[in-house]
């Protein structure tokens, strides 16, 4: 008798547990949103990033792309005439997180958008990747805007998450001097405009 009923108790705190765990938040079963979305607001947040790359205070994100594609890198001379690939131009379509396309990102570095809107920047700072061979992160400052839409008041980019696109490591001499390459690359682009 005391048997069955310590076996009736067990069962019955088994039951008690998945009661508890189907109960649970799904939060803590999965896992929280990612830092780079507000899922109570819908709106993107800023990515955790350090210091040499933060945007001004004030500046807050509108938006935000998903870049594959291409850095292209040309072989040239340098001051000392010894040859090394040089970056020519960023080539790469722009995908919201959907990974439907809604722009391209192009040299100037400019970004234009499907909307119409396009903005031009110049690297204000950088730091290197984790991973030696990805691209640096980075952080632009608008130089110049074009059209009406998602990126007409935005002031900076920052490039995080980046993976691949460095030039190669051999292949530029003499011999192969204006030779074009092209490295593969993915990365993340933040767009920030002055807070409201």
């Amino acid at each position: 008798m005391r048997e069955s009923s310590a076996c009736i108790v067990r069962l019955f705190v088994i039951a008690l547990g998945f009661i508890a765990l189907s109960a649970a938040p799904a939060s803590s079963q999965t896992g929280s949103p990612t830092p780079s979305q507000n899922a109570a607001s819908g709106k993107e947040s800023a990515p955790d990033v350090p210091d040499a790359i933060q945007v001004p205070a004030g500046e807050e994100v509108v938006f935000f792309a998903h870049a594959t594609g291409s850095q292209i890198y040309t072989c040239q001379a340098g001051a000392e005439g010894k040859f090394s690939w040089a970056l020519k131009a960023p080539d790469a379509e722009l995908h919201d997180r959907n990974d439907k396309v809604i722009g391209q990102h192009s040299a100037g570095p400019t970004w234009k958008l499907k909307d119409g809107s396009a903005v031009t920047g110049k690297a204000a700072a950088k730091i290197e990747a984790l991973d030696p061979d990805s691209i640096p992160w980075l952080l632009v400052k608008v130089v110049s805007h074009d059209g009406k839409g998602a990126l007409s008041n935005v002031t900076s980019v920052q490039r995080v998450h980046t993976h691949g696109g460095q030039a190669p490591a051999q292949g530029c001499d003499e011999a192969h001097k204006g030779a074009e390459t092209k490295s593969s690359y993915t990365a993340d682009y933040y767009f920030f405009a002055p807070g409201k």
